[in-house]
């Protein structure tokens, strides 16, 4: 597995990372052993970075991952964690936004450490910009526990180019993890020349656009209570026919790189750049096997300019969150 830097000052990762939030969360039940041992698959196989949330599973993500590593070296495995949401007993959202203050920060700290069972997390972030909450409050914080040995490394999540020239001006930051596919490039423009500039790292998460860039997608797919695409745009009605248009535009480019839908999109984002990193939100060792492949997914100039030629940004329809959500990315705004 190719390694790559997060950034200027973070640590080194596998060129491709696993985002376990899909193994509690958000795509309706999940298989907990099966998780685990998707886990363990990708560390087989050279994937050093792993990716959650805490409120992931209100917590249940991390004892996942916790349970999962307990038999491997702890330096071996770079753990990136968001903090700051909100949740309820019934597996809903507070509406009152993320909690990022200073109190915060080290209060679910210590819950994540004694969760993972760790006493150090390589990358920490807020998983969203509370516009009531400085992001130089939020990151000072993250700077208090990096002294005192709680925490590696700063991260940002879908946040603007002016948040993040704010959070670097109080502490070097590792990467940035935001949305970003073939259908979904709204940071080229303003936020990568930002990150490039400071020497941050990317790591992209929704590479394969939420299973709508997996090849494995169809139109009358049912979904399960708790799967949150029942409500997203790009899944619905209409949005969702031409979606899949562009994705069968996609499929002919693919089998004549002999390769699937998920291999050529994930491979796209790997070219990007050597300051990007992919996250495969793979929930099972299959998914994780078909995207492990990718990076020896060649992609041409010519098969390039026919690929974004297929999968235009601007014909993509529907946003990626509905409208709450996407009010909340201070990225969008």
């Amino acid at each position: 597995m190719e390694t790559r830097k997060l950034g200027r000052t973070g640590p080194a990762v596998s060129a491709l990372g696993l985002g376990a939030m899909g193994m509690s969360d958000f795509y309706g039940p999940a298989d907990e052993a099966e998780g685990v041992a998707t886990i363990h698959a990708a560390l087989d196989a050279g994937v050093n970075l792993i990716d959650t949330g805490d409120f992931y599973g209100s917590g249940h993500n991390e004892l996942m991952i916790g349970r999962a590593l307990r038999d491997h070296k702890r330096e071996d495995v770079v753990i990136s964690v968001k903090f700051g949401g909100m949740r309820t007993p019934g597996g809903g959202f507070q509406p009152v936004g993320v909690d990022v203050g200073a109190a915060a920060v080290k209060d679910r700290l210590a819950y994540t450490l004694r969760r993972l069972g760790t006493d150090y997390v390589d990358v920490y972030r807020p998983a969203r910009l509370n516009p009531a909450i400085p992001i130089e409050e939020t990151v000072g914080a993250i700077k208090e526990m990096i002294d005192e040995g709680y925490v590696r490394h700063v991260g940002l999540s879908e946040v603007g180019a002016e948040t993040i020239r704010k959070a670097a001006a109080v502490h070097p930051v590792a990467d940035l993890q935001i949305e970003y596919s073939l259908m979904s490039r709204g940071l080229e423009e303003r936020i990568l020349p930002v990150t490039r500039e400071l020497g941050i790292g990317v790591t992209a998460y929704g590479v394969l656009s939420r299973g709508l860039l997996s090849g494995h997608w169809r139109a009358d797919r049912e979904l399960s209570v708790g799967d949150f695409r029942g409500h997203a745009p790009r899944f619905q009605g209409e949005n969702l026919d031409a979606n899949l248009r562009l994705v069968e535009a996609l499929r002919e480019i693919a089998e004549e790189q002999e390769a699937t839908v998920a291999q050529v999109a994930i491979a796209w984002v790997l070219g990007r750049g050597d300051d990007i990193v992919p996250l495969v939100g793979a929930r099972t060792r299959e998914r994780l096997a078909e995207s492990l492949a990718a990076p020896r997914v060649t992609l041409t100039a010519r098969v390039l300019a026919r690929i974004e030629a297929a999968v235009p940004a601007e014909a993509v329809a529907g946003t990626r969150y509905n409208t709450g959500g996407m009010a909340s990315l201070d990225s969008e705004q």
